[in-house]
């Protein structure tokens, strides 16, 4: 099966797969007007820092052709999720245009949401091509959330390196971690391997553990949302855990950051913004409760992994290794002013 474009730009609306109705149906959400955009967004029917980013853009693109207050619209564009610098940088990008021509120009406005969904399609691609060269022969990767090419405009970010592994005769074996509350790894991670005839196995995220004590894991790679400035990652919450227990069995725990995803403005990880999220994601499954009627919960969509836990940070310009502070200094990032 041939995987499905992220989105697509008609001319006239933005045509986004609803990555909610995977694996069970691929469907393209038709929204025409910028809020469409930002609840699509804030709703997850399109996840993955980079395809955010770019959806928003055209949301501004959307909002500049009905003739919409840009300034509202770009506001709660940026508001729908709080932790992926992706959004805020392709925003930006958008606001450059209209301070550039003093007027709003859909024509230009659409020119550069374009430029920048075609330059994550070359960067994700340098990004992998780094990414598989750190991998030996025979190897057994484990990963966690969702971060394919459906995550992107391009060939996707860890799993991307994954997939490219694979068809490179080099992977092994892929671990697919379920990634709660909202099971990206077992509905997109493990429905995208398939499609691409990439042997795969789900577990519990619990059960990385007991995997990497039987010798069964040969290195963990996970996408971001944002890298501080000293090296300091948000991610899908459990990547935290997952860094810890890789650490303690001596198993090599890669970062694939897209230079968009990381912030020099932001000092260390308790600068960044957790989103959280609404307690059903927790307690209910598909809409059925799967927790005691009246149980509370807790759920932050992300959490910090420190620096000191990420052997190595995988981007379009190379393999960053530590000190942080010092590889990430001098990049000629995106999203930097």
């Amino acid at each position: 099966m041939i995987l499905p474009p992220s989105l697509r730009w008609t001319g006239t609306h933005l045509e986004l797969l609803d990555q909610r109705q995977l694996p069970g149906s691929v469907v393209f959400m038709q929204l025409k007007t910028w809020d469409e955009v930002a609840t699509a967004i804030s709703s997850m029917a399109v996840r993955g820092a980079p395809a955010i980013g770019i959806a928003a853009a055209w949301g501004v693109v959307l909002a500049a052709q009905a003739g919409d207050d840009l300034s509202c619209a770009i506001r709660g564009l940026r508001a729908s999720r709080p932790t992926a610098v992706n959004l805020g940088w392709a925003l930006k990008k958008m606001e450059s245009v209209l301070a550039s021509t003093g007027s709003v120009n859909c024509e230009s406005l659409a020119v550069v949401a374009a430029e920048l969904q075609r330059q994550d399609c070359l960067l994700t691609q340098r990004l992998v091509d780094h990414g598989v060269s750190l991998l030996s022969q025979g190897c057994r990767v484990l990963h966690h959330c969702h971060t394919g090419a459906i995550a992107t405009a391009g060939v996707g970010t860890a799993l991307g390196v994954i997939s490219a592994a694979h068809a490179h005769g080099v992977l092994r074996h892929a671990w697919l971690d379920e990634t709660r509350p909202r099971l990206q790894g077992a509905a997109l991670s493990a429905w995208e391997l398939g499609c691409l005839g990439v042997p795969c196995t789900v577990i519990v995220d619990g059960a990385s553990g007991l995997l990497m004590r039987r010798g069964e894991v040969d290195a963990v790679m996970v996408g971001c949302d944002r890298v501080a400035a000293n090296g300091d990652v948000a991610n899908k919450i459990g990547t935290y855990n997952l860094a810890l227990v890789a650490k303690a069995h001596g198993v090599p725990f890669y970062v694939c950051a897209p230079g968009s995803s990381i912030d020099l403005a932001t000092p260390d990880g308790d600068a960044i913004t957790i989103e959280e999220r609404d307690a059903q994601e927790i307690t209910h499954v598909q809409g059925l409760s799967v927790a005691a009627p009246g149980a509370q919960a807790w759920n932050p969509a992300f959490d910090i992994t420190p620096a000191h836990l990420v052997t190595g940070l995988i981007t379009e310009f190379g393999v960053l290794r530590p000190p942080y502070r010092e590889s990430l200094r001098g990049l000629s990032l995106p999203n930097q002013p």
